[in-house]
């Protein structure tokens, strides 16, 4: 069975003036896979996912999107955006807007589609995440933190995107509300959902990815099944990490 590749990413870097904050990182992503990406902070996660998105312009490298260089001059950024979703830590989401507006205006400005139509699919998905009728006529500010993550979720997945990226996803919420969140990621990925996710939360991260990436320092230090990744560290940088992480 050929695994169909999404993303393509060859020796991306990434500098603010003199600080090097992304060196030469290569990554391929296939359809379907969820890939974890743990490390301290400030090691450059968020900034990779960033870079992927192109919220951040690389400072040299490539990223190919099915094939084709999406940092070439001719390329489409829009649609490019359109396809990979992006899920933030802060929600990120139209606090003037309703739940089901916050779910419909990108499909209606974005993608074009005809009211009814992304009136249907903003429902269908926000159902998905547990956000029923109940809730949408709500602003987010009456929401609880879980509740407007899941609308985020909800938001992007409307967009019919190829991948979705989350960036620490549960690390804005109260401790009881990471739990319900982390669910529906998990739901997510067990429908085959691509995921790029940047995590604190090594048992999603273990019990949920294809693969896990630990980065340390603007580099991908380690790289490999969660199990072995978890079990067997090969890297003594990755090995210090998970036990300050796990005890």
């Amino acid at each position: 069975m050929t695994q169909t590749t999404i993303l393509e990413i060859k020796n991306l870097k990434k500098s603010y003036g003199q600080n090097e904050v992304l060196k030469d990182i290569s990554l391929t992503v296939h359809k379907g896979e969820v890939i974890s990406i743990i490390g301290s902070s400030g090691s450059g996660k968020s900034t990779f996912l960033r870079s992927i998105n192109l919220l951040e312009t690389p400072s040299a490298g490539e990223i190919f999107y099915h094939g084709k260089n999406v940092l070439a001059d001719e390329h489409d950024l829009t649609t490019y955006r359109e396809k990979l979703g992006m899920v933030f830590q802060n929600f990120n989401l139209f606090e003037n807007l309703n739940v089901l507006e916050n779910a419909i205006v990108a499909q209606t400005t974005v993608l074009k589609r005809e009211r009814s139509e992304a009136e249907k699919i903003a429902k269908e998905n926000l159902h998905k995440v547990g956000m029923g009728e109940q809730y949408w006529l709500a602003k987010p500010k009456q929401l609880s933190g879980g509740q407007k993550q899941r609308v985020a979720i909800a938001r992007a997945l409307s967009m019919n995107p190829d991948a979705i990226l989350f960036d620490e996803p549960t690390s804005a919420l109260d401790p009881e509300m990471v739990g319900e969140v982390l669910k529906i990621m998990q739901d997510l990925a067990q429908e085959g959902l691509t995921m790029i996710v940047v995590t604190h939360e090594m048992e999603f991260a273990r019990d949920v990815s294809s693969r896990v990436i630990f980065m340390d320092k603007g580099v991908i230090a380690e790289e490999g099944r969660p199990e072995d990744i978890f079990t067997n560290p090969k890297e003594e940088r990755t090995r210090e990490f998970l036990q300050r992480y796990l005890g």
